[in-house]
């Protein structure tokens, strides 16, 4: 669809607009009195969601790439229908594809728009094509569903419309902007196994209440449906993550040695952000039976800090 089109049939006078980046991608820019917010169409992707007199939630990378075909760094990616690089399953041998496969990086169609009870509701569709078709996934249909305000309240839903089970990984891959993250702890993954990544995929647990990051930081945690709170001292806020049908909680920041290698990363940039991913990985990856559905939600809200934490 047509930026013209796209405004003359989803635009909300004074409160949605589209326009088109000079790369020529197109977003959604959402200005009223709860936040402001930006999405892009290419993966659907938010990049920004900022609350009316508040720092900025979502971080995203002032060297992002915003041309088709590549992934943008920072906001909130979708993460489909595989995590990281893709393995070889029972169901499938293939390891061909893009690192955390192809939704982040498809053209979404926009479905519809509504403002409702001063949140902004927004519904986008991923649907097969040849490139997911040449990959192997087919029969699928995906929906993200957005209601952006004082809260950001996110659902992936994948309905299942082939005749055979679809099995998948998935996650809303959120950053987090942060004042200083040798600062933040993050709390509600106490008592829980994790994956650590930055030392041979080795499962460790977690006994502390506060998790502190002190270097790069690659933890997928298993089997944990809590929600997350990050403490941030620098911003004076604490950030809640509730989720429902996830079982994994993946917390990354790349520290300094590995974020100098990013292109599309400022040097410091891993000071300000960290990952807090709502997923279904591995073990917990999901099975779709024909004709039913599976929905992932993310619920994201903030609430001040007393000064003296």
């Amino acid at each position: 669809m047509k930026l013209t089109q796209l405004n003359d049939k989803f635009s909300i006078s004074g409160i949605l607009t589209f326009s088109e980046a000079a790369s020529g991608l197109i977003y959604a820019s959402i200005d009223h009195a709860p936040c402001k917010a930006q999405i892009y169409l290419h993966g659907a992707h938010l990049t920004q969601w900022q609350p009316e007199g508040k720092q900025a939630v979502i971080f995203l990378s002032d060297k992002s790439l915003f041309v088709a075909g590549k992934a943008i760094r920072g906001g909130i990616p979708i993460i489909f229908p595989w995590f990281g690089a893709r393995s070889a399953t029972a169901d499938s041998p293939r390891t061909d594809g893009p690192a955390h496969g192809f939704a982040r990086t498809s053209e979404w169609e926009m479905v519809s728009s509504a403002l409702i009870d001063s949140e902004i509701h927004l519904e986008f569709r991923l649907q097969p094509s040849d490139l997911t078709r040449a990959l192997g996934y087919d029969g699928f249909e995906l929906l993200y569903e957005l209601r952006i305000g004082t809260t950001l309240d996110l659902r992936l839903v994948l309905y299942n419309r082939g005749a055979t089970p679809f099995h998948f990984e998935e996650a809303l891959h959120a950053y987090f902007a942060v004042g200083d993250v040798e600062r933040i702890s993050i709390a509600g993954l106490d008592d829980t196994d994790f994956c650590d990544k930055t030392d041979g995929f080795k499962i460790k647990h977690q006994q502390d209440r506060l998790l502190t990051l002190h270097g790069e930081t690659d933890r997928p945690y298993l089997n944990t449906a809590a929600a997350v709170t990050l403490n941030d001292p620098s911003f004076q806020r604490r950030i809640i993550v509730e989720k429902s049908n996830s079982k994994t909680t993946v917390i990354w920041n790349p520290w300094i040695e590995p974020s100098a290698k990013l292109a599309d990363m400022s040097p410091d940039g891993w000071r300000h952000m960290v990952c807090i991913e709502a997923a279904n990985l591995g073990s917990d990856a999901v099975v779709v039976p024909p004709c039913e559905s599976h929905t992932l939600a993310v619920l994201v809200r903030f609430e001040s800090m007393d000064s003296q934490l």
